[in-house]
């Protein structure tokens, strides 16, 4: 998991339990998804990467691109 590449489809933020979509084992899954640095707020659309997964269904997650 830690590595993949993921879109964000519920915000994630300071304070919210957000959720990511992640390419996973040949399809799409959903993961309740944490920012990793405790701070960042990433809206709907943003692509991430996973950074920590705490299994079953919990990722933390770094913006992938900066604008």
């Amino acid at each position: 998991m830690v590595g993949l590449m993921g879109r964000v489809t519920g915000t994630v933020g300071p304070g919210l339990v957000g959720e990511v979509m992640v390419r996973v084992r040949g399809g799409a899954e959903h993961f309740l998804a944490y920012a990793a640095d405790g701070t960042a707020r990433m809206e709907r659309g943003t692509v991430v990467m996973v950074v920590e997964h705490l299994p079953p269904r919990t990722v933390y997650v770094t913006a992938a691109y900066d604008n």
